[in-house]
């Protein structure tokens, strides 16, 4: 907070120091104009400078005056009047050329799912021309060579620009966590001490509104009709902006490119700095530090702009309306295999919106139109899995096939529409008012083990195993697979204890049930037709106690609260069991074993995830807590006595 105060002091210093360049200097347009059409009339100058007739008549006398013009008379009668611009006024316009832009396209674009899935929004085409090509194409136009994208999600798309145009890439880091406040800070010493734009990748601009010099820092101003969720600008005629907040009606709002100058970025600079070492400003757009601190930063201009030249597509309907050829073929997989699947087109996959993403897959939410042809379908919901990267190394698809057409006679599985054993891809009906379970709640806890009672006791019986041994094996290999590592300094130490409670469990030589495996409270769904169990691509034969130990590390439960996980499985009544593979009075022949159980199920997870960071996911502490289970589980069967 000192810092802060400092900060502001010294900007303020600064800014009286500055008190005589407060306001544009409106000589840089009428030079500007005049350098990029010189056959520019004194009215078409007064419509490209956005002032009026007169002031644009004293503007040329003073840049005539000063030696930045000559004028020049044609023969004959009219307007033969023409200017050319003098050396000096080169010099003059030089401290206001551009140097550089940034592009930021590092963002996921979740409103935009399943392309997004697949392809970064800004390398979408519109008409047939890349979004971040076009806007490159404009800024090379207005002479401006050295530019930067700034990219995070999918990154490696981007490669083929360095080639192609020459320009360079920059990467966050923080891309999955952080919002654009994080963007712009890993490019700050790209702005430090030039005048630079800065462009969003996934707009569309119609006409260019690049220029070799700005005289004035500036955001670009839309204006929006009705109600709007933007931010609102509030600026008066010398169109300076003095505030803004989000939402309003009928107002210009900040919409698309800015340019800001290297005096203003010398005051923004410590601000952005200062904003994202404080704590609770992860999600904060970089516009947020600006409109915080609109009063002690040097001015920032409103660029209005006419209607329908910026676009910023907020959805896949928005772009279906612009480009029609979205409304035909998205040029997605998962659009195309769905549209096959329901036997739509494509037009009528609407209403699409991301789902939560799980660990292993991305789900996508979807309705189909209500106007469809296709009337068994028509206004219903479904939910599309595609499998996530590397998936395809830990996951056997037609084992997980085989399993849902074996519990399909159970009922407690999703309504299933397709299923491809080939790439994983599966679409289910969307349950209306469905809601996952919570496991802070008791009821719905012993609801959910009682589910789990009723699986273990059905009889059914799977042609596959879920080996805990055997994967550990098969995910270290994989970990370890072209080069890889393990990050964990005590590895080795871990995998040879790890034998230990492999050897405790087989010497009980337990009864194998089929178990769901990955029973996180997000796979039990509360639905108008009861609670279902979802998800079943780890589901095998093992151990029931298991099911328990997953449960209980899923929902970061400490050893005390799984032993009353456990509790509540056993005393509870499976509906329609003959028999119960486990008795009530066996907790303390039991908990030993769920114990040992969430020790490798934790070691397991944090192999699983080295694997899937290794392909450029992230999990935060996931992998810590994980691994942790398995020292703690250690811990505990020493102090029972198992070994």
């Amino acid at each position: 907070m000192f810092m802060y105060i400092y900060l502001l002091k010294k900007m303020n210093e600064r800014k009286m120091r500055r008190k005589a360049d407060a306001e544009m200097d409106e000589r840089v347009l009428i030079l500007r104009g005049l350098h990029e059409k010189p056959s520019m009339t004194q009215r078409e100058l007064s419509e490209y400078c956005g002032i009026s007739l007169g002031k644009v008549n004293h503007l040329l006398s003073s840049c005539e005056e000063q030696g930045y013009l000559l004028r020049e008379r044609g023969e004959g009668r009219g307007r033969n009047v023409s200017f050319r611009l003098e050396r000096a006024a080169l010099d003059f316009l030089k401290p206001y050329q551009v140097d550089a832009a940034l592009i930021l396209a590092a963002g996921f674009g979740s409103r935009f799912v399943p392309l997004s899935y697949e392809l970064p929004k800004g390398l979408w085409e519109v008409f047939g021309e890349r979004m971040i090509e076009r806007q490159i194409r404009q800024l090379r136009e207005a002479g401006i060579s050295d530019i930067t994208i700034l990219v995070g999600y999918l990154k490696e798309k981007f490669d083929y620009l360095i080639d192609r145009y020459g320009v360079k890439l920059l990467y966050n880091p923080e891309y999955a966590e952080k919002n654009t406040l994080a963007t712009l800070y890993h490019a700050r010493e790209l702005l430090r001490g030039k005048n630079c734009y800065i462009l969003s990748s996934d707009n569309w601009i119609r006409e260019n509104l690049y220029h070799e010099y700005e005289p004035a820092s500036w955001y670009a101003a839309s204006f929006m009709e009705g109600e709007t969720e933007e931010w609102v600008l509030h600026f008066g005629k010398d169109r300076r902006i003095r505030e803004a907040e989000v939402g309003g009606r009928n107002a210009f709002c900040m919409y698309g490119p800015v340019f800001l100058s290297r005096d203003f970025s010398a005051d923004f600079l410590p601000l952005l700095e200062s904003y994202y070492r404080m704590p609770g400003t992860e999600q904060f757009y970089w516009e947020d530090v600006l409109i915080r601190n609109l009063k002690s930063l040097p001015p920032i201009y409103a660029n209005p702009q006419r209607e329908n030249i910026i676009y910023e597509f907020e959805n896949l309907e928005e772009l279906r309306s612009f480009d029609e050829r979205y409304l035909h073929s998205s040029g997605s997989r998962a659009m195309r295999i769905t549209a096959e699947v329901l036997g739509v087109p494509e037009s009528d996959i609407v209403d699409i919106r991301c789902l939560k993403a799980g660990m292993t897959n991305k789900s996508w939410l979807f309705s189909v139109r209500e106007s469809s042809e296709t009337e068994k379908y028509r206004g219903k919901s479904f939910i599309c899995r595609i499998p996530g990267p590397g998936t395809e190394k830990l996951i056997d698809r037609r084992a997980e096939g085989r399993t849902y057409e074996k519990i399909r006679a159970l009922h407690i599985t999703e309504e299933l529409l397709h299923f491809d054993p080939e790439n994983g891809y599966k679409i289910s009906v969307y349950y209306r008012g469905a809601r996952n379970a919570d496991f802070s709640k008791e009821e719905e806890r012993r609801a959910c083990m009682r589910k789990l009672r009723e699986l273990h006791a059905s009889g059914i019986r799977l042609d596959h195993d879920f080996d805990i041994g055997e994967r550990l094996k098969s995910y270290e290999s994989l970990c370890l697979s072209s080069g890889g590592d393990i990050p964990f300094e005590d590895y080795p130490k871990i995998r040879r204890e790890s034998f230990l409670l492999l050897r405790f469990l087989e010497e009980r030589k337990r009864e194998k049930t089929i178990c769901h495996i990955d029973s996180v409270c997000d796979n039990f769904l509360f639905t108008e037709e009861g609670l279902k169990m979802i998800d079943w691509e780890y589901a095998g034969m093992a151990d029931p106690m298991i099911d328990i130990a997953m449960a209980a590390i899923y929902s970061y439960m400490d050893f005390e609260e799984a032993r009353n996980l456990l509790r509540e499985y056993l005393h509870v009544d499976p509906e329609g069991a003959k028999s119960s593979p486990d008795q009530p009075d066996r907790e303390e022949e039991l908990y030993p074993l769920v114990a040992a159980y969430m020790g490798l199920g934790g070691l397991l997870w944090a192999l699983w995830c080295c694997y899937k960071i290794s392909l450029g996911e992230k999990f935060g502490d996931y992998s810590l807590k994980m691994y942790r289970y398995f020292k703690d589980s250690l811990r505990i069967l020493q102090n029972l006595g198992k070994f």
